[in-house]
């Protein structure tokens, strides 16, 4: 009798893993099944927009100002255009036509005795008052551009420009501080993609249109200086120093500049490229580089962080335990099976 309890008994514990077994290997039920995960689409290369002949770029001659993209660039280039240089032009025909009637009047021919005046006070009065009259028409707008030049906004982005001999680094703070080392592209390969000689980039800046931009600018090596004419944008970059600038172009494009500090002897060789896009397309070249938006990872945390209590509890304290993934199939430990048939033995 006893022997035929242990030959049921051995029966047992070898039917359970085999059941166990079976089970493991059995076809999910088709309600349960994981779908099949698809492939993301892989993202799109970012494509660079082309320059804009005459525009962010010198005007053949070489005696225009680029036209402004910025509303510093326009108050600046009306107080050059409506302003200065009517005054100047006015000061210096006057000039020069008070110099050739003293020539053809006094000359010794026409004039052989000298006069004898030393004093006239009206002419004195005259020449004291008026340039100080054309200097205050001159200060008021002047300094009320200097004022809207240094009252910085609050910044959309901020760059840090740092110039090297004889290159550009710049680093993204706000958009997961990578950087760009941008150098100038050799002539063939400036011909190639249709960029200007010698303002041509390999790593553009990218900045999106109608925000401000805070430049922080300094160097690594020597004096160089940051300068964009199309946003009426120049700042020097000094050793050890930091200097800070801004600007809010509101046209999307292409706008050149170049370093404006004689820096060694490649100093011709520092331009600098500003890639002026829609805020959309922004964030795609800021992925593209391996940066991030501002708000992704701040909506990231939250979400990680959000988990209920009760989920988060053992058994032993109340809470639920935690269900099985969607599609997996409901496994029974063997050796939890097999604890009864162990205590029977």
């Amino acid at each position: 009798m006893k022997t035929l309890k242990t030959i049921i008994m051995a029966l047992t514990l070898a039917a359970i893993p085999m059941a166990v077994q079976a089970q493991d290997t059995a076809p999910a039920p088709a309600t349960t099944a994981a779908p099949a995960a698809t492939p993301a689409p892989a993202a799109s290369a970012y494509e660079h927009i082309a320059p804009t002949p005459g525009i962010g770029q010198p005007i053949p001659g070489g005696y225009k100002i680029q036209p402004q993209v910025t509303s510093i660039g326009e108050e600046a280039q009306w107080f050059h255009d409506v302003l200065l240089m009517p005054i100047i032009t006015i000061i210096s025909i006057f000039v020069l036509a008070l110099l050739v009637w003293v020539v053809i009047r006094y000359r010794a021919k026409a004039n052989p005795v000298p006069s004898k005046t030393a004093h006239n006070t009206l002419i004195e009065i005259v020449w004291t008052l008026v340039p100080v009259l054309i200097l205050l028409v001159i200060a008021v707008p002047s300094i009320r551009l200097l004022a809207h030049q240094y009252s910085q906004p609050k910044p959309d982005l901020t760059i840090k420009v740092i110039g090297n001999q004889w290159y550009w680094t710049y680093q993204y703070p706000d958009n997961g501080d990578f950087e760009l080392v941008s150098n100038v592209l050799p002539d063939a390969e400036a011909a190639k993609r249709g960029e200007p000689r010698l303002l041509g980039v390999d790593e553009r800046v990218v900045v999106p249109v109608n925000s401000v931009v805070k430049v922080i600018v300094t160097s690594n090596d020597v004096i160089h200086s940051w300068a964009v004419p199309a946003f009426w944008t120049k700042m020097d970059a000094v050793p050890g120093r930091l200097n800070e600038t801004w600007f809010k172009a509101d046209r999307e494009g292409l706008y050149y500049g170049q370093c404006s500090e004689l820096c060694g002897a490649r100093h011709g060789f520092m331009p600098i490229a500003v890639e002026v896009v829609s805020k959309d397309k922004f964030a795609g070249w800021v992925h593209s580089k391996g940066g991030k938006m501002p708000g992704e990872a701040a909506a990231a945390t939250p979400a990680a962080a959000a988990t209920p209590a009760a989920a988060t509890a053992s058994p032993a304290e109340g809470g639920a335990a935690p269900a099985p993934a969607a599609g997996a199939a409901a496994t029974t430990s063997p050796a939890t099976t097999s604890q009864p048939a162990t205590a029977q033995n």
